[in-house]
């Protein structure tokens, strides 16, 4: 609009609006006014009418949405408040959810084994350099934990030991570790093993059952249980499925390269065995 003012088109519209204005005046100051100078005057002039209402009307929008800023902001900052409350109202009730689905799977575990007693527990941390090795619990000593502690998926699977715990919150060592152990055996042919971790599968996902006799039967699908020996872990605690068997380097056993039931660097939510 600026530059169209600045042409020359808009100046001779200028002059020969001044031009008609003159013979107006001059007309009907001599009662000579007749309707076609009239009309051509109205043309003349519609463009700067219509101008001069469209600023008009700009100008009032405009003052009347500087007026009502200070509401329109407070509006927005009440809008903010209330979406970050419903956004927190639905974490809480996922939480919940996902806490009573627990629930429902460990009175199916308590139907299996009503000798053992467990605390339910959340994830609040892991290390994003080594995540398959660990993660952190939101439950300590004064929920009951100690080490050595078992812990388990919401399915029943085992995913690792209780290594340190203070009074809020404890780490665990996954049975992807290779300090991990626990005894285990193949369920179907009763082959018994270590249950341990290795570097060379757990950025996988996978672990190993090592030692098992060369001549084992066991095969692809076979699932690896707890065999209780050692007293650290309960037994018949499911672990997984063989995915593959492969000589050991010594060739004097088999090892058996286990798919666990559940994933130690996914789980949100687990149960800690606090007595069996």
């Amino acid at each position: 609009m600026k530059d169209f003012f600045d042409t020359w088109k808009f100046k001779i519209l200028i002059a020969i609006a001044v031009f008609l204005v003159g013979i107006m005046a001059y007309a009907g100051a001599n009662g000579r006014l007749t309707a076609a100078p009239q009309e051509l005057l109205s043309v003349a002039a519609a463009p700067f009418q219509r101008a001069a209402a469209a600023v008009s009307s700009g100008v009032a929008s405009l003052w009347e949405n500087y007026a009502n800023i200070d509401a329109i902001l407070e509006e927005n900052q009440q809008l903010s408040e209330e979406n970050a409350a419903l956004r927190s109202q639905m974490v809480d009730y996922d939480k919940l959810k996902a806490e009573n689905e627990a629930y429902k799977a460990l009175a199916n575990i308590q139907e299996q084994h009503p000798e053992m007693s467990y605390t339910s527990s959340f994830v609040i941390g892991r290390d994003p350099l080594d995540s398959f090795w660990g993660f952190t619990l939101d439950r300590g000593t004064l929920d009951g934990v100690a080490v050595n502690d078992a812990v388990i998926s919401d399915e029943g699977y085992l995913l690792g030991v209780v290594r340190e715990a203070d009074l809020t919150s404890c780490k665990v060592m996954t049975i992807l570790h290779p300090s991990f152990n626990a005894a285990g055996v193949v369920s179907r042919t009763r082959d018994n093993g270590i249950i341990t971790g290795s570097a060379d599968y757990a950025a996988d996902g996978l672990c190993i059952l090592s030692n098992l006799a060369r001549s084992t039967l066991s095969r692809e699908g076979d699932q690896v249980i707890t065999t209780g020996l050692g007293g650290v872990f309960p037994p018949d605690v499911l672990v997984g499925v063989i995915k593959e068997l492969t000589p050991e380097a010594s060739g004097k056993s088999t090892l058996a390269v286990i798919q666990p039931g559940a994933d130690p660097r996914t789980v949100r939510h687990v149960f800690i065995i606090t007595n069996y």
